[in-house]
């Protein structure tokens, strides 16, 4: 596998597709700290690492509206890849959906979304979109 970024956000997305209340897949840090932003943004209801084996996994509780059955999550969208890398100053900061979805950025002083990495005053690599 090149990507496990894209790997992961794969897996959220089939899971969400197929109406799947929890969903898990291979553990790395920085699909730890990805995992930990989308709870803080309430955009997954509960997550959980589990230390099984040599890589461990993260099991994702998916978050539903109760009435329309409807996931929290609408696009989950890779930004850079491994054959396209695409960094971004705190100035340029990406926009998504003027502001309603956010961007997750990786930066020197660890992964978090556009609007904390802009009032930090730092850039990094725009890892997906997610609205």
């Amino acid at each position: 596998m090149t990507d496990p970024i894209a790997d992961y956000l794969t897996r959220l997305r089939n899971a969400i597709m197929a109406n799947h209340r929890v969903v898990e897949v291979p553990a790395s840090n920085l699909k730890k700290e990805i995992t930990k932003i989308l709870f803080e943004k309430g955009y997954i209801l509960n997550y959980k690492f589990v230390d099984d084996g040599p890589q461990g996994t993260i099991k994702v509780a998916l978050k539903y509206n109760p009435q329309t059955k409807e996931n929290a999550i609408r696009v989950l969208k890779r930004v850079s890849t491994p054959g396209l890398r695409k960094y971004t100053g705190y100035k340029d900061m990406p926009r998504v959906i003027n502001g309603l979805g956010i961007a997750i950025i990786s930066t020197s002083k660890g992964v978090m979304t556009d609007k904390e990495a802009a009032a930090q005053k730092i850039g990094g690599e725009v890892l997906c979109y997610v609205y």
